[in-house]
């Protein structure tokens, strides 16, 4: 069976175990470059999501170097709005490699799945809260040196909680840099390609803001701005047209949101957002101008929409040849220009002068030109004065009063907050570990350096907190809260089964203590190992034979037992009322859970008392008393016989009932 029909093959991994850890549950959907299945991390017992790359990638070398390497810098993403990635590995099995990821499953659906379920289109205030986060969701990554590449809203899940999270960070690039990838092929979605991508496969922040742009523009106007049959001719769309206004689509876009998509969407990149953080800022402050406040975002009712995420197809969803820009072509003006139909003009009333409406006989069209260009020269003119007047009176109204955000990356909070203060800005302090950013220095600002901001608006200011400290773990806590704790300090926790530990106190299967211990400094995503109570340790049956059976209840109750009695046998070597043994057995090894019960053996042994010279009726009587019995043998019977000799002797240990046997004379 080749790879390629392998991976054709419906449910071929369902029931499988991936690196014998990852069960393979069920497909929750099929791509191009993957499939993607709910499963279980039968090691800390947690629903994950897997995709599983097509057969043709398993046995690219590059790829999988690639794939790896992405994967990494994904699972370092630390972000509420990004898709965790828990792992990743190549599982070799009889039936070849299957290279796989393991993700954040989110119940939900895409953000597809809700515009199909909207109609199309979603309402203003919903479009701008779905894009808040998938934009504080790319700002992460940029600011981690990452970009997406392939931004769409079938990359944007919506989980059942309201909750927006961008998946499959890196999955082009690998695609892209590997073997399988001609060089003349584009890989990525044809409808959200920035220019640069078509042209020369380029890609930075500034291509994931054109990508978002377009997604906005989806969402605002209920489709992409350019469509064709072919991606061919989309992606030239996108390299030689502007994206139109979404405001002629759908009227009711405000101008100023109309105006940040156009921003966002230009062709060249210089005249983007810079990146993620500053498209975030700019849609903020447009929310904010525009009064609209944030709105839950809905989990689409309908039966047909996805169940499971991720169910979607994979980053590249298109291929197609590299388009370059075409120049633009200038049309000669046409010989009978006046019989061709006018469109979009209209004549202006002119006076009536001698100079303008009866030129000298015999003169030529340069005259006419001339005037031409002196009158389009006045009305320029103008209209610069008027723009003039205007932009001045805006000035003067209070529109212009802006500041331009000083440089503060890189510096003390507290000398970022007086550099805010005296640029008449305030700030919005929030703060992130790094493992290299020493703490209390500032490690980015939305606006950054050098935007303008309106005077007495607040700059966000993110500062570091250094590496990750393990957090404190009480001993007695359960294992889900201490891993809880560790995750939630960005740390990964780690148990091992091999370190588990006896303790008095700490009740079996709860947490002894950390390693690094709390309070360590550690990079980012550092494991943190849990040490586990074992319960508290046994301790062994005390030796309680021979001892009164009061004493020995006494030993085995100090000694954290609840002893019982279990009975009676004979032993001929321990007196009766003696312990003769214990259930369970003395020196055997009782884990302390409670009071465990121990069993007490007592001895029924009866010590034979000393007959010689008693006369028999006296010794009848003491053997009487003793629960034994008297055998006399005597040549002469008489009532006053001597007893001579005895036979258990004396001092020995017989059963109760037995027979004492004498001679008496």
């Amino acid at each position: 069976m080749t790879p390629e029909t392998r991976q054709g093959q419906g449910n071929s991994l369902v029931g499988a175990f991936l690196e014998r850890r990852y069960r393979v549950d069920s497909v929750i959907a099929r791509g191009g470059m993957s499939t993607v299945y709910r499963g279980l991390d039968t090691r800390l017992e947690r629903p994950v999501a897997l995709k599983v790359m097509d057969a043709r990638y398993s046995g690219d070398r590059s790829f999988v170097d690639r794939f790896e390497r992405e994967a990494r810098s994904a699972a370092k993403l630390h972000h509420n709005d990004v898709v965790a990635v828990y792992d990743q590995g190549v599982d070799r099995e009889a039936d070849g490699d299957h290279v796989f990821l393991v993700m954040e499953l989110v119940e939900g659906c895409t953000l597809r799945d809700l515009i199909m379920d909207r109609g199309g289109k979603l309402p203003l205030a919903m479009a701008i809260s779905v894009m808040q986060p998938v934009l504080s969701a790319l700002a992460s990554a940029h600011r981690a040196g990452m970009v997406h590449r392939d931004v769409k809203p079938e990359n944007v899940l919506i989980g059942n909680d309201g909750s927006v999270k961008v998946a499959d960070f890196g999955l082009v690039r690998a695609a892209a840099e590997a073997g399988t990838t001609s060089g003349s092929v584009i890989l990525g979605t044809v409808a959200y390609l920035s220019p640069e991508q078509v042209t020369t496969g380029a890609a930075d922040a500034r291509t994931d803001v054109y990508a978002a742009g377009i997604v906005l523009y989806e969402l605002l106007t209920g489709r992409p701005p350019f469509v064709g049959d072919t991606a061919m001719s989309v992606a030239y769309q996108h390299v030689n047209d502007d994206v139109p206004s979404a405001a002629q689509t759908s009227p009711e876009v405000p101008a100023e949101l109309d105006a940040l998509v156009l921003r966002a969407t230009r062709r060249d990149p210089e005249q983007r957002p810079a990146d993620a953080e500053a498209f975030s800022a700019e849609l903020e402050q447009v929310r904010s101008d525009l009064g609209i406040a944030p709105v839950a975002v809905p989990v689409p009712a309908s039966e047909a929409r996805t169940a499971l995420m991720p169910p979607v197809a994979d980053p590249p969803t298109e291929q197609f040849p590299t388009v370059r820009a075409q120049p633009t072509r200038v049309e000669p003006v046409p010989q009978n220009f006046e019989q061709q139909p006018r469109h979009h003009t209209r004549a202006l009333a002119r006076p009536a002068t001698d100079e303008y409406d009866a030129p000298p006989p015999g003169a030529g069209m340069e005259p006419q030109r001339r005037r031409g260009r002196r009158n389009g020269a006045m009305w320029a003119a103008i209209v610069l004065v008027l723009v003039a007047l205007v932009g001045g009176a805006a000035f003067w109204l209070g529109f212009g009063s802006y500041v331009s955000v000083p440089r503060i990356v890189g510096v003390s909070e507290q000398q970022a907050v007086q550099s805010l203060q005296g640029a008449e800005l305030t700030a919005n302090v929030t703060r992130e570990n790094d493992n290299d950013v020493p703490e209390g220095i500032v490690l980015s600002s939305n606006p950054a350096e050098g935007s303008q901001a309106r005077s007495g608006s607040s700059v966000d200011v993110v500062v570091s907190l250094g590496k990750p400290a393990v957090p404190q773990i009480e001993a007695g806590i359960t294992v889900a809260e201490a891993e809880n704790l560790i995750r939630n300090a960005k740390l990964q926790p780690k148990q091992d089964s091999s370190s588990a530990q006896y303790h008095r106190t700490v009740p079996e299967g709860h947490v002894i203590s950390a390693d690094p211990a709390p309070g360590t400094r550690v990079n980012l995503n550092s494991e943190v190992a849990l040490v586990v109570s074992k319960g508290p340790p046994p301790v062994q049956v005390p030796d309680v034979r021979g001892m009164s059976r009061e004493d020995a209840f006494t030993t085995l109750s100090n000694a954290g037992f609840e002893p019982y009695e279990a009975g009676q046998q004979f032993d001929g070597d321990v007196d009766a009322g003696k312990v003769i043994s214990t259930d369970p057995a003395i020196g055997s090894e009782v884990k302390l859970v409670g009071r465990p019960r121990i069993g007490v053996v007592v001895s029924n042994a009866v010590p034979v008392p000393s007959l010689n010279g008693m006369k028999v009726t006296e010794a009848q009587v003491q053997v009487a008393q003793l629960g034994l019995q008297l055998s006399v043998q005597a040549l002469f019977q008489r009532d006053d016989m001597v007893i001579l000799g005895q036979y258990p002797l004396p001092g020995s240990r017989v059963q109760p009932g037995s027979a004492i046997h004498v001679t008496a004379f």
